[in-house]
């Protein structure tokens, strides 16, 4: 499905079912150098169980057009913007890793428009080592070699099968490779210079979920703590459900890949009851 956002074609994926903004929508935001397909399995589950999905490819990653946003702050903008297009006035928001940031600063900045968060492979600051920066900048083939090295935590041999003919470890590098030059930069300098998380954790008004990868190394669970801690103030002040904290044991910073089940169980106790869409015969 694809629809104009600041005069860019803007591509989401619905999970194989056709988007009806009538029911509760939910909207995955992939991370740095991803698109959209890192989704599948989870948009695809809920689209199958009475959501709407909407996973989008951010603007200039995947089949959306434009050219990447530098700052966190313009990515959120970019969102409720989205959500405009699409008819939506509020969803829930997943995102991983830089989409955990781009989720949290909508959460906080458009209260109204945000039923509830879930943040995966989050960590505030979301710094990035100086080397993998000037690896970004100067050589993304070395970039993506390092990213893929510190995303999964070899829950099997390298390069990661679990199951014949499949690698999560080749499958991630093939994707990183697919998106347009000089994207990785940009992202990876947007998260490393974001300065609002503990303000946007503040300002939450919805519930939130924190999926972490026990074995993550490019964002450690220990730098989730504080913005958890921040999350479940808010949510005492604002009425609303503490938040919910989920850490999944042998698993690293590629949760979308390395659990899918883990990932897809702690969403569906998190997001709204759901029952299975009817499909066609």
């Amino acid at each position: 499905m694809q629809v104009p956002v600041d005069g860019h074609r803007v591509h989401a994926y619905t999970g194989g079912v056709a988007f009806d903004p009538a029911l509760p929508t939910v909207v995955f935001l992939h991370g740095a150098q991803h698109d959209h397909s890192v989704w599948i399995l989870q948009s695809r589950y809920f689209a199958h169980h009475g959501h709407a999905v909407l996973a989008l490819d951010l603007p200039g990653h995947g089949r959306s057009e434009g050219a990447p946003l530098p700052t966190i702050e313009a990515l959120g903008r970019w969102v409720v913007a989205a959500l405009d297009a699409f008819g939506v006035a509020s969803a829930a928001l997943v995102g991983h890793s830089m989409g955990s940031l781009i989720a949290l600063e909508v959460a906080g900045a458009a209260p109204d428009r945000v039923s509830g968060i879930a943040l995966v492979g989050t960590a505030f600051p979301m710094k990035v080592s100086d080397a993998l920066l000037a690896a970004a900048r100067d050589n993304e083939a070395r970039a993506f070699d390092m990213i893929n090295f510190w995303s999964h935590a070899t829950i099997n041999a390298r390069p990661g099968s679990p199951a014949p003919g499949f690698s999560i470890f080749n499958q991630n590098r093939r994707l990183m490779e697919r998106q347009k030059p000089g994207v990785l930069a940009v992202d990876f300098s947007a998260c490393n210079a974001w300065q609002g998380g503990f303000e946007r954790a503040d300002a939450l008004r919805c519930p939130a979920l924190f999926v972490l990868g026990a074995r993550d190394a490019m964002t450690q669970p220990r730098f989730a703590r504080a913005l958890i801690e921040r999350a479940a103030r808010a949510a005492a002040a604002a009425g609303v459900p503490a938040p919910r904290v989920v850490e999944i044991p042998d698993c690293g910073h590629a949760i979308t890949a390395e659990a899918p089940d883990a990932l897809r169980d702690a969403l569906r106790t998190f997001l709204p009851a759901s029952q299975p869409a009817t499909l066609p015969r």
